[in-house]
């Protein structure tokens, strides 16, 4: 028998729109509008399996052009596995509608949404979508998984970030798949804080840059949320994939920045996945000549999860986003057969 779920009820109510189980309805929750009053609307499709089970939200675009959620979002919309799905399903690939339009990481009044959770009925643009994103689906779930890319010019490699205090949350991040686990501590106003406070267990994925479509890391998402939705029995695993051996994934103890010491162009020696030992030439910073250069080290070994897509650097900006690990030689041949497969 089906334990009973407070959050997969016969009928589910979002917005004005009711969901019975073994339907599926795209909606819209209304936001705002634009200056000439055109309506804009955060867009749903929720899929409710014909038998109940947990309640999964899959978000993109929390920062409006972080682009790559939005179309992993849109292939698992595709995927024949939904027809069989226990529990309900609900995906939203554009939060911050606003941003998204204006290919923007922020709010028309540059507030960050991903630092506005929960958010309050009557304060700032920012703070009432984010009232109504944790009213309407955060507080319908049980688990979310929340994806992300790096900023503007920044690269990053498909990883889980979570809090792994939870064991709970420490199982899904692992169930993920992707080779790299960040122990990342909660941020104020972050949507997965406010998701911990109500008791959903979330993860956030990250991978690849803004404003681009990554393949590499959109396949990786797609298969990390298939994996995380057969982890919590919404969807069976093939006979064919039972038979395969559990891959590896590595936790990190630690991550640091590398920072330019002085404004230049950089010429970059090292890529996102790189293995790297403490005292290895990372960059070269110059100035327009390319002359009074100042090489960049490595403090310590790890591996490349972070990377500046952009040559040109003030001082202090951050080139280089390096996890530390146990066994860093282990985790880049993780890394390497986890390439192969995508």
């Amino acid at each position: 028998m089906n334990k009973i779920n407070k959050n997969d009820p016969e009928v589910l109510k979002i917005g004005d729109t009711l969901i019975k189980r073994g339907e599926r309805v795209d909606l819209s929750l209304k936001v705002g509008a634009l200056y000439d009053h055109t309506p804009l609307s955060i867009p749903l499709e929720v899929i409710r399996g014909k038998i109940g089970g947990p309640t999964l939200f899959i978000s993109a675009a929390v920062h409006g052009d972080e682009l790559n959620g939005v179309e992993i979002i849109r292939r698992i919309l595709k995927r024949k596995e939904l027809n069989s799905l226990r529990g309900t399903l609900i995906l939203i690939p554009v939060v911050n509608v606003f941003g998204f339009n204006n290919k923007s990481r922020y709010l028309p009044d540059r507030r960050d949404l991903n630092r506005s959770f929960p958010g309050t009925s009557g304060g700032s643009l920012a703070g009432r979508m984010a009232k109504l994103f944790i009213k309407e689906v955060v507080e319908k779930c049980t688990h979310g998984i929340d994806l992300h890319t790096g900023a503007i010019h920044r690269a990053n490699l498909p990883q889980i970030r979570a809090c792994l205090e939870d064991e709970k949350t420490r199982e899904l991040a692992q169930s993920f798949g992707v080779p790299v686990i960040i122990d990342s501590k909660i941020r104020d106003g972050s949507l997965r804080e406010a998701a911990r406070k109500k008791k959903v267990t979330t993860l956030l994925f990250e991978g690849g840059e803004a404003l681009r479509f990554n393949e590499d890391v959109i396949k990786s998402g797609v298969k990390g949320c298939f994996s995380v939705m057969e982890k919590i029995g919404m969807i069976k695993k093939p006979a064919s994939k039972a038979a395969k051996k559990k891959k590896k994934v590595y936790i990190a103890n630690n991550s640091y920045w590398i920072r330019s010491p002085h404004s230049g162009a950089v010429n970059f020696f090292k890529s996102l996945g790189d293995n790297i030992k403490s005292g290895d030439l990372l960059a070269n910073v110059s100035n327009t000549f390319g002359r009074e250069g100042t090489d960049i080290h490595s403090n310590a070994d790890g591996i490349l999860v972070g990377i500046s897509m952009l040559p040109l650097v003030n001082q202090g900006d951050a080139l280089f986003h390096i996890a530390t690990f146990k066994d860093t030689t282990k985790v880049k041949k993780a890394l390497e057969r986890y390439s192969e497969d995508h």
